[in-house]
């Protein structure tokens, strides 16, 4: 099923083994636009509506984007106007970032500005060994206005992000890898398929655990170790009411660790 709001312009979520795969398009760069932005405000409307095991996201074409539609931007007549549309923007990585599934986000190619920020966004970026990556803001006399800044300095470091950012360079994969902010480095080659491969390891797995996991983290982001100290045993309390917990706590007795299978309830 998709979501679209032009003949060329779609995002598209697909299901496979559990997963919902969500492929943006928007030729022939994939630039950020409102336009786009609202199709992707379906698709996520679509996996909110039924939840997967885990989210992949991922482009087409030959990049996965070239940047925003500076247009859009110039043709804001105000700071109060300009703000509005700021908002409206940050949006769409806080959207992906609240999901309470694992989150994947793959990068065959270059990957600027917003589709960066909306990778930070996601738990697991994986990209291909010709990937580069960059917040390059700074040729129009912008900052990151999507998150990228802080979430850059939560994964390397604020020195690192100041780099990034200032420099406006680009920077491969395998930087990226090194300074934590791409989790895997994939062969360009058999690309899709190595992903899907990492997606699926996390989608069979207990879901319901995974949220929970995602949500202690939420608590270190906001509150520190003590906030996060205080939640775990709460929330990890709660999964005693899921199929999984029950299921594996009893295939690990009769049958030893390693064998349970998981629903996701």
């Amino acid at each position: 099923m998709s979501a679209a709001a032009g003949s060329d312009l779609r995002v598209e979520v697909t299901r496979v083994d559990g997963i919902a795969v969500l492929t943006f398009s928007a030729p022939p760069v994939n630039l950020y636009s409102l336009e786009l932005h609202d199709a992707f405000d379906v698709a996520l409307d679509e996996v909110e509506a039924d939840p997967p095991r885990a989210l992949l996201v991922r482009a087409e074409g030959k990049l996965v984007s070239g940047g925003v539609d500076v247009a859009q931007f110039h043709a804001r007549t105000s700071q109060a106007d300009t703000k509005v549309l700021y908002d409206r923007m940050l949006e769409l990585p806080e959207r992906i970032a609240a999901l309470y599934v694992p989150t994947f986000f793959a990068a065959h190619a270059l990957t600027l500005t917003w589709a960066l920020e909306v990778a930070l966004a996601c738990d697991i970026v994986l990209a291909s060994e010709k990937a580069k990556f960059g917040l390059v803001e700074r040729v129009i006399g912008l900052t990151p206005t999507m998150g990228g800044t802080q979430r850059l300095a939560q994964r390397a470091g604020v020195a690192r992000a100041k780099e990034v950012v200032f420099t406006g360079e680009l920077f491969d994969a395998a930087t990226f890898e090194r300074w934590n902010v791409v989790n895997r480095v994939l062969p360009v080659e058999g690309f899709d398929d190595a992903v899907l491969d990492v997606v699926r390891q996390v989608a069979v797995g207990p879901t319901q655990a995974f949220g929970a996991a995602k949500r202690i983290l939420r608590e270190l982001e906001t509150s520190g170790v003590p906030g996060a100290v205080a939640a775990t045993t709460r929330i990890a309390s709660e999964l005693f009411e899921t199929e999984d917990l029950q299921h594996g706590m009893a295939s690990f007795l009769e049958n030893g660790p390693g064998r349970a299978t998981f629903t996701g309830r």
